[in-house]
């Protein structure tokens, strides 16, 4: 596990990032991302500190705040954040086949967000706003439009050759 995984958190980090993004209540979402950003997950040590930092919130607000927003996680992603659209557009033209694809390459059962080397994290979205690339995949903010399970295969292949 890296230590970016860990649950210790740097408080000095913790102490820029809101220095940087603000210290007012209108600033949390702002510092949340870059904390996220940092840990690529939103600690609830991180969380329970930023809520005793900004006057006028407290760690039950900003765990709120995580738990509203569908783009904070609380749980470690991978180093590979794997999107696939199962919009409307994306579901007819076959976006499912291409997430069991996913799944299968990377031996990721479906009830299991990360896998256990911490690499790759895989999640369905509800629209990506590229229907007409559909079926699309993003992997760390790239989109692969018109995905196929063969291509997906393709491209998880030469992230995994990119790893070793």
């Amino acid at each position: 596990m890296s230590v970016e995984n860990s649950t210790k958190i740097n408080t000095a980090k913790l102490d820029e990032i809101i220095n940087t993004c603000g210290n007012k209540k209108s600033d949390l979402i702002a510092i949340l991302q870059k904390v996220q950003e940092v840990y690529r997950y939103l600690p609830e040590e991180a969380m329970i500190y930023i809520g005793t930092k900004i006057e006028g919130l407290s760690p039950a607000t900003v765990f709120g705040v995580a738990t509203f927003y569908a783009q904070f996680s609380l749980e470690p992603k991978g180093k590979y954040e794997i999107k696939v659209c199962d919009g409307t557009a994306c579901h007819v033209r076959g976006s499912m086949p291409v997430l069991n694809a996913v799944r299968a390459k990377l031996k990721l059962p479906a009830e299991q967000l990360t896998t256990a080397s911490g690499l790759f994290s895989v999640e369905t979205v509800s629209c990506l706003g590229a229907c007409g690339l559909a079926p699309v995949v993003v992997i760390n903010e790239k989109v692969y439009p018109q995905m196929t399970s063969d291509a997906i295969s393709m491209i998880l292949d030469a992230l995994l050759k990119e790893e070793n």
